[in-house]
């Protein structure tokens, strides 16, 4: 690639570093009161969140710097290692945390192998389509071969279990594809079977029937599987227009259930009213239209792709999330990017905008 490199994308790095910043303060605020109750000290969650970030960032800079296509070589080892960890958490060697095993590690230094699945998917997905466009509008030769990557890759992510994350990365290799210039009837029969994957993930697991017959009305199994959505509900409600103020949620004195990862917007609303929940809204738009920009400005096709891949993946997780937080999705177990706590999530999401900063200085 011989394009001249500019500067990376400031639009781009200031919305990232803006929700980074909010993050922080909603992990800290929402998780205070947990915190002291668990761990005697109201800055455990925020403490370990700010090392992952300030890591997370290292690796952004360093990433960003670096030029994108040299990485290609990097996306087969990082795609056979993120399956090889996705293996490994399933066995005796995963760290079960809330009846999942979702976590290798010794520790405080533990990941989750899924979130290293996702970044190595793209990266895969982007080098392989780019070297066979040609034939990706053959079913046999361009489809099918993705299909049976996620169905091993989702499989395991759903030995977890985690649907959510299963599903996130499903819907991102079929916008890949469809980026990629696959043809509307192959993806069509992409759509149907994904469609009965997660009716067959619902088959085998009957709480997850339970939690869409729960999302269809909540109140009326508000004391099981509709508490956490009414609960979510209640805070969001509680924000009218303004908030409650930074810090004054009550739903967090353990009435709404993993306050600083899951349902994080929720406090966020709580506090900051419906002004700052439009404000966290906007900045997802902003870092869509600044990562879709880029994609379509990249030099390559490998570069675009990678672009389409990683913006997808974390707008459709922040939507996702924030549909859930509102009632208008079932529970799904998909974190708010940048804000929810978790740092593995952190590390590899800040990865993965490295990439997009690295891609926006040859789009000139």
């Amino acid at each position: 690639m011989r394009a001249k490199k500019g500067p990376p994308d400031f639009i781009l790095f200031i919305t990232t570093m803006a929700l980074l910043g909010i993050g922080l303060v909603m992990v800290f605020s929402s998780s205070a009161v947990t915190s002291n109750i668990r761990y005697d000290d109201a800055y455990h969650f925020f403490k370990r969140q700010l090392y992952w970030a300030i890591l997370g960032i290292m690796a952004m800079l360093v990433i960003m710097k670096i030029n994108y296509s040299k990485l290609k070589d990097l996306a087969l080892p990082l795609m056979l290692i993120s399956l090889i960890c996705l293996i490994l958490v399933i066995t005796p060697l995963g760290i079960e945390v809330n009846e999942s095993n979702r976590w290798l590690g010794v520790g405080f230094l533990r990941f989750s192998p899924s979130e290293l699945a996702k970044l190595g998917m793209i990266m895969f997905l982007a080098r392989t389509m780019d070297q066979n466009l040609s034939s990706i509008r053959s079913f046999s030769k361009g489809v099918l071969p993705y299909l049976l990557l996620v169905a091993l890759v989702g499989g395991l992510i759903m030995l977890q279990p985690d649907l959510g994350t299963a599903f996130a990365i499903a819907a991102t290799v079929f916008f890949m594809l469809l980026a990629a210039g696959a043809k509307w009837s192959h993806l069509g029969a992409v759509f149907m079977a994904g469609i009965g994957a997660i009716l067959a993930a619902i088959a085998v697991a009957p709480y997850r029937l339970e939690r869409l017959v729960a999302f269809l009305n909540p109140w009326k199994y508000a004391g099981d599987e509709g508490y956490q959505t009414i609960q979510s509900l209640y805070a969001l409600g509680s924000g009218g227009l303004f908030g409650m103020g930074l810090g004054r949620s009550r739903q967090k004195f353990f009435y709404l259930p993993e306050q600083h990862t899951d349902f994080i917007f929720a406090i966020l609303g709580e506090e900051l009213g419906f002004v700052g929940a439009s404000l966290v809204l906007l900045l997802f738009l902003l870092f869509a239209w600044r990562g879709f920009r880029a994609a379509i400005k990249a030099p390559d096709t490998f570069g675009s792709l990678l672009a389409v891949g990683i913006t997808l993946m974390i707008v459709f997780q922040a939507l996702v999330n924030i549909a859930v937080v509102a009632g208008a999705l079932p529970v799904t177990g998909i974190t708010l990017p940048f804000i929810s706590y978790g740092g593995s999530s952190l590390l590899f999401t800040l990865c993965g905008v490295g990439l997009l900063l690295n891609i926006s200085r040859y789009c000139n």
